[in-house]
């Protein structure tokens, strides 16, 4: 058992560890890597705001049968936002069965603890969007799904549907986001009955954990020092502020000398042992455009899957350019 231990395939998880489980690990686990989690950002609730989420679940802002509806759905594109979401659930603490809105997911991950949430507080909610992967495809996907209100049932309407407007959506984000499905959704371009108000609601703030620059320099630093020539290791990055704080990571060691070959571009190629991954797109372009920092692999699919089938599909490639 001990030498199968050691043929694993260190990948250093720049995210805090999802409990009880996380899926990462399980996957990682399951496929003969080492996974060691490194904690990167530390999130604080927004209180205030998520009090106002609590006081439209309660007064039927988000009950269709109530004349006091403000939305028809919500849009959860980070796992910190579905935390937030819970801590909101769970202070009610009794399920909400008039609420048989639509949930918007961006992947998998949020998808599983909002499957969760909604089995215990919200049984009649709808989830829908898990296999979208970016916040672009989600929009695309929201515009054709998100339904028009129905016919009232007095009649009194003469509108046809598709002409009256939808109920506007609430999106819980953090403060560091990007805008693409707010901007998809209310193109100006689009006919005005297909447009679709989003109100974002800040939940969580957002900041680099202190201690995780020295906590990642170690144990990079340790696997230069204990690895074979051969082991291969491998970095997952999360989020476009784990970006920043892994290359600061990152320059400081190749600035005393040592990981000369750890950048993608820089080293003899027949010696390089360290690897980087993206999470998705953004924290791409964000390593690219912002830190001309260029990664090894980028998820196509922000699951762990995702990130699993682009580094097996990279180092096949690899390997088969050094024969």
């Amino acid at each position: 058992m001990p030498q199968e231990k050691e043929k694993r395939t260190p990948i250093l998880l720049l995210k805090t560890r999802s409990t009880p489980d996380d899926s990462y690990d399980d996957f990682f686990r399951t496929n003969n890597y080492a996974p060691t989690f490194i904690p990167v950002l530390e999130h604080n609730f927004h209180t205030p705001n998520l009090q106002k989420v609590h006081d439209l679940l309660v007064s039927g802002g988000f009950d269709p049968d109530t004349p006091t509806q403000q939305y028809g759905g919500i849009i959860f594109t980070s796992q910190r936002a579905v935390e937030g979401f819970a801590t909101v659930l769970e202070g009610i603490g009794h399920p909400l069965p008039e609420i048989n809105l639509p949930l918007y997911t961006v992947g998998p991950a949020t998808h599983r603890s909002l499957s969760t949430l909604t089995t215990t507080y919200l049984p009649n909610a709808t989830l829908h969007g898990q296999d979208s992967g970016t916040g672009e495809a989600l929009a695309r996907f929201m515009l054709a799904h998100y339904p028009y209100p129905s016919p009232s049932p007095s009649g009194g309407s003469t509108e046809a549907e598709g002409q009256r407007p939808r109920k506007p959506l609430l999106f819980l984000v953090g403060e560091q986001r990007r805008d693409i499905i707010p901007k998809t959704l209310m193109d100006e371009n689009l006919p005005v009955a297909e447009r679709i108000q989003v109100d974002e609601v800040v939940v969580y703030e957002t900041g680099v954990m202190e201690g995780f620059e020295g906590a990642f320099a170690e144990r990079i630093l340790r696997e230069e020092a204990e690895g074979e020539e051969d082991r291969v290791v491998w970095t997952v990055v999360f989020s476009p502020t784990g970006c920043e704080a892994m290359v600061r990571v990152l320059e400081k060691v190749n600035s005393a000398g040592a990981l000369s070959d750890l950048t993608s571009g820089r080293g003899k190629e027949k010696t390089r042992r360290f690897f980087v991954a993206t999470i998705g797109p953004t924290t791409r372009d964000y390593l690219k455009n912002r830190v001309g920092f260029e990664p090894d692999v980028c998820a196509e699919k922000p699951s762990p899957e995702g990130v699993g089938m682009g580094i097996q599909k990279f180092m096949e490639e690899y390997r088969a350019g050094r024969k």
